[in-house]
Order: C-alpha cells, then structure tokens, then sequence
C-alpha cells in the first residue's frame, strides 16, 4: 500500500471544512475515482495476460474485501480513501512481486510511477470544480426551501 500526503492544498481543505461533512466527503471521493481511473487503466495496460482474469479485475473503488478491511486503518473519520488495484484476485501480489519459482512481473507499480504527477497536478483543480458545484447546489437548495 503507498500512502501520500499532498502538502499545500490548506485552502481546499478550508472550502471543504465549510461544506457539510458527507458533502465534503463525497467531493473528495468522486475526485479521487475520476482521477484514479487513469491509474487503473495503466495497471491494465501492464499486466501480463494469460486468461485476462486479473486485467479484469483492477477496479478503483472506495471498498476492500473483508481480510482487506482487517488489515487496513485509516488515520481518521473525515478521511477518504480510495483503492486501485485487483480487489480480492488471489494471484495479484505474486504476479507483482514474484515467487520462489516465477519472477515478478510488476503492473501497479509501474503503472503509479507512470502516472502519480497528473494525479497530483489535477486533484487540487478538480477539487475547486467539485467544491463550486457543491456550494451552488447548496445555495439553489437553500433558495427553494426560503421560497
């Protein structure tokens, strides 16, 4: 699992803090999904194929199976984790990181080193799309209950 932390989004942060807590949480998940889904389909592009049962199963997804869940904490109750990668296909990590009789054959991590920049570089401007959208469907909201 590799953990970032983006340093220098404080006014992101700031907008989301004045958003309702399951609206900020949705923005930052829905950003997170779109913006993830470049990794996955890098992952797949890389991932050797024999019967295409592991190329299919690399998802992004805000959900792990139940040893997953076991095995994973998050740091706190406002943050928003998303995964990619094979979700429970039991031969992912030997594929990527090998076994006493095959060599590894890695696919994700290639795949995150291929495209971790853009992830960073759009998230902040997804963000502030996302944090606009919310704010003036709040306002219209609040403008139909005053009526």
């Amino acid at each position: 699992m590799i953990t970032i932390k983006v340093d220098g989004l404080r006014e992101i942060m700031n907008a989301l803090h004045e958003l309702p807590r399951a609206t900020s949480k949705n923005v930052a998940r829905r950003v997170m999904k779109a913006r993830a889904i470049p990794i996955a389909e890098a992952a797949r592009r890389r991932v050797p194929v024999d019967f295409g049962s592991l190329k299919k199963s690399i998802t992004v997804s805000t959900k792990l199976t139940k040893r997953q869940r076991s095995q994973f904490q998050k740091d706190g109750p406002n943050d928003v984790v998303v995964f990619v990668g094979p979700g429970a296909h039991p031969q992912a990590h030997m594929q990527e990181f090998g076994t006493w009789s095959n060599r590894a054959q890695p696919y994700m991590r290639p795949a995150w080193a291929a495209t971790w920049r853009p992830f960073l570089d759009g998230v902040g401007a997804d963000m502030w799309v996302e944090i606009e959208r919310a704010a003036a469907r709040i306002a219209r909201k609040a403008a139909r209950a005053a009526r």
